[in-house]
């Protein structure tokens, strides 16, 4: 038997094919070759047509069959991860009425931080568990108050991976956890927020039906079926944001485990079995993917906006090099880059600085003293040192992490990314050989019934374990000592 998990990211769509008789990956896929284009039309504006993610699951998943021979036949589930956050509005014909607005996208933070106000800061924070901020309900009501013909013609909204499953099953659906992304779910009424919607004057019509995390949640149809070359009535069996996923892909399901990430955004994924939250809204809790009405499975999440998108952006800058040339000249620099300092805020609002927006800066730059590899030294310890500082916020609601598995992918694949991680945050890391695709392909065996989920990992391995160095531990703890200081003067 074999399952597909797809995972939507901003970046590019990848698929895995998995024999889950093994636990084995047998193919990978990613789509495009280049990363996929964000429309910024306005500051602080990102946007995504999301039948370009349909049209790269097309050939995502040519390669993967390209790659291996299987009768469709055999292919028993799909499970889908995607890009949290975001909004997608169809009309009654299932039509885009406009391009998505994305995760990163700054539009609605006035809108969320008003509402924060206007519903009362108790109130959100003991039922939403979070500020309105910048989620999927803020960014709808954006929409409603500044493009009313499109919000007329909306019949359904939904995340990004919702689309996908619409696009397979032709059905809108969503998931708990989903709506708890955007803002629309309260945790002590165990249900969506009447309180929310009354508030910015939302039809729940709009909202898609509810499907458990794992389970079927519609059947492939035989026009996408035809169009991807696998068996009609194929179903789709799991769904989950990119970060509830990423910690089901690790394994990191119960209370006091965590995972990490850092692609396009980082992030620290910690499972609480408690409603908490941050009085500041910081850091953000939603539903995980494995919450039931008898164990409270909540995920508290971190997320930095500028993590590899600002390691991307300086190996654009400097041109004609590859990743691992990057990672191995910011080894060359010592620790602490001779006192040069990147503050990697240059995407977007921050939520754990409040939905402020920074920007990115790059401070006490001497054209005597530095060169190209101190730049790629103080990109990654700025990643690092912006990941930890999250990690501080959320060990002020007892999550005091000291082990996170990661995939060995991304910045995770740089030695001194590793080293600086684990020596700023004194955890151990653990690196697995998975990632968000795997993960929903684990995620479809166990929600189509064919594995538990105590046997969706076999055939995955941790490839290394990084532990920290007390000699390393200083001098990091001295190096981004001086980096808080230089946030507090920007944060002034």
């Amino acid at each position: 038997m074999y399952f597909i998990g797809y995972d939507i990211g901003s970046s590019s769509i990848k698929a895995a094919l998995l024999n889950a008789e093994t636990g084995v990956c047998v193919a990978t896929a990613t789509c495009p070759e280049k990363e996929m284009v964000i429309e910024v039309p306005h500051a602080e504006w990102a946007e995504q047509d999301p039948e370009s993610w349909w049209q790269e699951i097309v050939n995502a998943t040519g390669i993967l069959l390209n790659r291996f021979t299987v009768d469709p036949a055999l292919i028993k589930g799909i499970g889908i991860a995607y890009q949290m956050h975001g909004l997608v509005c169809v009309d009654k014909q299932q039509q885009v009425l406009r391009p998505a607005i994305i995760w990163c996208d700054s539009r609605a933070v006035g809108i969320g931080n008003n509402a924060f106000k206007a519903l009362g800061e108790s109130y959100c924070l003991e039922h939403l568990l979070n500020s309105p901020g910048n989620f999927t309900a803020s960014k709808l009501r954006w929409i409603q108050e500044n493009e009313p013909h499109i919000y007329e013609r909306i019949h359904k909204v939904m995340l990004p991976g919702d689309f996908i499953a619409m696009k397979l099953t032709g059905e809108a659906c969503t998931t708990i956890s989903g709506l708890s992304e955007g803002t629309f779910w309260d945790f002590e009424e165990n249900a969506v927020s009447k309180a929310l919607l009354k508030h910015y004057n939302i039809d729940e019509n709009l909202l898609s039906a509810i499907v458990p995390t794992f389970g079927v949640q519609g059947q492939l149809t035989a026009a996408a079926a035809a169009t991807l070359k696998l068996a009609p009535g194929t179903p789709v069996t799991y769904r989950a944001g990119d970060q509830p996923n990423n910690a089901f892909s690790l394994n990191v399901l119960q209370p006091g485990e965590a995972a990490t990430t850092a692609g396009t955004s980082g992030v620290v994924y910690a499972v609480h079995d408690k409603n908490s939250f941050d009085r500041q809204s910081r850091v953000n809790t939603f539903v995980h993917v494995n919450n039931d009405d008898a164990h409270t499975r909540n995920g508290v999440l971190m997320c930095l906006n500028g993590t590899g998108i600002a390691n991307s952006w300086l190996k654009n800058l400097v041109g004609d090099i590859t990743y691992p040339e990057m990672n191995n000249l910011a080894q060359q620099a010592p620790a602490g880059s001779k006192g040069l300092q990147v503050f990697p805020f240059g995407n977007g609002a921050e939520r754990i600085f409040e939905n402020r927006n920074l920007g990115a800066t790059l401070k006490n730059l001497d054209f005597n003293r530095h060169s190209r590899t101190h730049i790629m030294r103080a990109v990654q310890e700025g990643i690092v040192f912006g990941l930890n500082y999250g990690m501080d916020i959320m060990a002020e609601m007892d999550l005091n992490i000291h082990r996170v598995r990661a995939g060995h992918a991304n910045m995770f694949l740089s030695p001194l990314f590793r080293e600086a991680f684990a020596n700023t945050a004194n955890v151990v890391i653990e690196l697995y050989n998975t990632d968000g695709a795997q993960g929903a392909a684990r995620g479809a065996a166990v929600g189509a019934g064919y594995v538990t989920a105590a046997d969706a990992f076999r055939g995955m391995e941790c490839l290394a374990v990084i532990e920290p160095e007390a000699a390393l531990q200083s001098q990091y703890r001295d190096v981004y000592g001086n980096w808080l200081n230089g946030l507090r003067n920007l944060m002034q």
